[in-house]
Parts: structure tokens; sequence; C-alpha cells
């Protein structure tokens, strides 16, 4: 299953970025303005990441693969994008406690991407035989 390959890709590049994330804000808090200059460009690609990812998932869904890579990867897209809101205003009591939530989340995904359940095929439905 190829989709699954490139799936696992997207998500283990997208669970590496997302903990780039703490790293350079706890650097933007030892002084270093760099680093807060780099958590912002890095933020706003980690939802065009999520939006790859969600396309991935969804033609690995389509293949036959399991639903779960979309019912996960929608909502993180929507948390991502909540997130950057709530970065540009400022909103740290949100920001942070989100920000781990997406952390766990995408790096949960990735892991789960490499066990066996993900590469077990979905059994196709009468109305997807070719007739």
């Amino acid at each position: 299953m190829k989709s699954l390959v490139v799936l696992r890709a997207v998500a283990v590049a997208h669970a590496v970025a997302v903990c780039l994330q703490p790293v350079l804000a706890g650097v933007y808090l030892n002084g270093s303005g760099t680093a807060l200059r780099l958590h912002e460009p890095i933020g706003l690609g980690l939802a065009f990441v999520s939006l790859g990812q969600l396309v991935v998932a969804t033609i690995y869904w389509r293949s036959g693969g399991r639903a779960a890579a979309v019912l996960v990867t929608l909502p993180v897209l929507a948390a991502e994008s909540f997130q950057i809101a709530m970065g540009y205003n400022r909103q740290l009591a949100l920001h942070i406690p989100l920000g781990i939530a997406i952390v766990a989340a995408v790096c949960a995904f990735a892991v789960w991407t490499f066990r066996p359940a993900a590469a077990v095929r979905r059994p196709r439905s009468s109305s997807e035989v070719p007739a």
C-alpha cells in the first residue's frame, strides 16, 4: 500500500516540525529573538503540512486503509489553525496547552502509522466490487 508509505513520511515530518515548536518557544524565552522569528513561519507551515497530510490520509483511506487517519488529521488541522490564531493574539493561556495537545496527537498519529493496525486493509463493500 504505497499511500501508507507516503502517509508515514508526511506524519513523521509533521511530528518532527511540531516537536521543534516548543523547543523554539523555550529558546525564545531564554532570550533569543531569532527563535521566535523561526517559530512563526514553522507554525504557519505546519498548517500546510497538516492539510497535505489530510489529502494523503484521504487517499490512504479511499484506497483501502483506515478511516482513522482522516478522523485524526482533520481535527489536528482545525487545532493547528486555531493555534495559529491564538499565537497571533498572544492568548498564551490557550496557545500553550493546545500546543501540548497538538504535539501529543501528531506524535501519537506518527507512531500509529507504523503499527500493524495501520497496514490492515479494510474489507471492500459489495458496492466497491467491480461487476
